[in-house]
């Protein structure tokens, strides 16, 4: 159930990375013709784009945190024996768990240092490019946290 539940947290926030890729697209599109046709350079995109890449970059570092497709070095870790290897996996697992959550703290205090302010051209409040990284941190701790759990739980006949 656990895992099916984080499997889901993931899918949504890859669907919603997604979209908002081809949304990057979109208006991107929308500047070219806007510049180089209309001869009218809509001012907007640069600060939306800028917006939309940051909350692209933090939800698929978590996803690749959930789905262990983030970077790491794993060929030191596989040559080394094996209790070292173990030791070396559950140091990455507190390293990234360490991280998550000083991501989703220092996110926080981003957003209520920048929630008053305003995003140029766009109206919104500059909070909400702290927002992606709390969302991301938070993903990468809980994500982190069920890989300690698995480390500690799984039996030798379930598969890793």
């Amino acid at each position: 159930m656990r895992q099916s539940i984080l499997d889901g947290i993931a899918q949504i926030a890859t669907a919603f990375a997604s979209v908002l890729i081809v949304v990057l697209i979109v208006i991107f599109g929308w500047l070219v013709y806007g510049r180089y046709i209309l001869n009218a350079t809509p001012t907007w995109v640069e600060q939306i784009a800028l917006l939309i890449v940051v909350w692209i970059t933090f939800l698929g570092a978590a996803v690749g945190v959930r789905r262990k497709t983030h970077l790491a070095v794993d060929f030191i870790r596989d040559a080394a024996p094996l209790p070292l290897r173990k030791l070396l996996t559950l140091l990455s697992i507190f390293a990234l768990i360490f991280f998550g959550a000083m991501l989703a703290w220092q996110g926080y205090v981003m957003f209520e240092r920048t929630a008053r302010r305003m995003i140029p051209l766009l109206g919104v409040s500059e909070g909400w490019r702290a927002v992606p990284v709390i969302i991301g941190g938070a993903m990468i701790f809980v994500f982190s946290l069920d890989d300690l759990y698995q480390t500690f739980v799984r039996r030798d006949d379930e598969p890793s």
